[in-house]
């Protein structure tokens, strides 16, 4: 079965008051978490931004479901050391329930620390270097590891779980799509056309393949935004004041500040958000939107409502959205059918 989960946005929501959407979320038929990974949120007015480290340890004790976050950057504010370290801690406290989401990161989050911002195809490099030495920690041995952009000086992780964590890879584009078949357990995206996510998939499906590994076996994962309230004007108005970048049709990797992100969503309208969040207070149209992404084969799909009104559409998606998608099955294969996220 296709699981439908919750998208934990801690760059808009206050984290305990996130908490307890998170248990209401369960209560109401949602089947996990996808915790957003921010220094910085995109804009100052939705005003906020915890460590999620810190929130997935108490979303664990709060709930039962699976959790991981959507997604965490190697390399910069964090070593992929510490990523590991914090991850194997979470998978010994809450067995099967977590997975690490990574990512090749965006300034927004990552400048912080200072130091240069390279480019995309260095912070590729840097992530599925980071991923091969993830693993090797998570299976116990002892890691030396030396090269341009890291180094491990005899770690070992001493705290893990009976399984490794799951690793999901955040990409957008064909090169790491089928690298992230290759290396990790599963891919994480948004959504886009048909035919854009045809081809991520089949090349996820062909890494997978060249590493022996069977395709059906890995995850699929989706990330979509929504705007829901009681009526389309309401709905609307909720995308442009709380979710403005939703409607900033170009990447944002390299903006550096929360302030630039405002000043640019001075220029979006309306019509920016057609085609990148759905927009309506048609249940229905919720429905059919989710459900042709379960068609393509995807195994997971958490959705984000981008208004304040959290707790409305949670109770909005109990009653008329995720009885009517519970008996909907996900094909066992996917065929020619962030945050993070790169196009390469």
């Amino acid at each position: 079965m296709t699981m439908i989960g919750y998208a934990a946005m801690l760059e808009q929501f206050e984290p305990t008051a996130l908490l307890d959407w998170c248990e209401a979320a369960e209560r109401a038929g949602f089947g996990g978490f996808q915790v957003s990974e921010h220094f910085h949120p995109w804009t100052p007015q939705q005003g906020q931004s915890a460590f999620a480290w810190a929130f997935m340890g108490a979303l664990g004790q709060r709930t039962s479901l699976p959790f991981g976050p959507a997604v965490t950057c190697p390399g910069f504010r964090y070593h992929p050391v510490v990523i590991a370290h914090a991850a194997a801690t979470l998978g010994a406290m809450y067995p099967g329930r977590f997975w690490l989401g990574l990512g090749a990161g965006e300034a927004l989050n990552e400048h912080v620390i200072g130091g240069e911002w390279p480019d995309v195809a260095t912070r590729s490099t840097m992530l599925f270097e980071s991923i091969e030495v993830i693993s090797k920690l998570f299976s116990g041995a002892l890691v030396r590891h030396r090269s341009q952009f890291f180094t491990v000086d005899g770690a070992r992780l001493y705290t893990r779980p009976a399984e490794p964590v799951p690793i999901y890879v955040a990409t957008a584009g064909p090169v790491n799509a089928e690298r992230t078949g290759r290396l990790a357990d599963g891919i994480i995206t948004v959504g886009a056309a048909d035919e854009k996510i045809g081809m991520l998939f089949d090349r996820f499906a062909r890494g997978a393949a060249q590493a022996g590994k069977d395709p059906a076996r890995l995850r699929r994962i989706l990330q979509i935004h929504v705007s829901w309230a009681p009526t389309d004007d309401e709905a609307m108005g909720n995308a442009v004041a709380e979710w403005p970048n939703g409607g900033m049709n170009f990447p944002k990797q390299d903006i550096r500040n929360p302030e630039d992100f405002a000043a640019m969503a001075r220029l979006v309208r309306p019509e920016h958000f057609a085609n990148r969040v759905l927009v309506t207070s048609d249940l229905a149209a919720h429905v059919a939107h989710i459900r042709k992404y379960l068609a393509m084969g995807f195994d997971e799909v958490y959705v984000h409502n981008v208004g304040r009104n959290q707790e409305a559409f949670i109770e909005a998606y109990a009653s008329d959205v995720l009885p009517a998608l519970r008996d909907t099955q996900a094909p066992s294969t996917a065929t020619g059918a962030g945050a993070g996220e790169d196009q390469r």
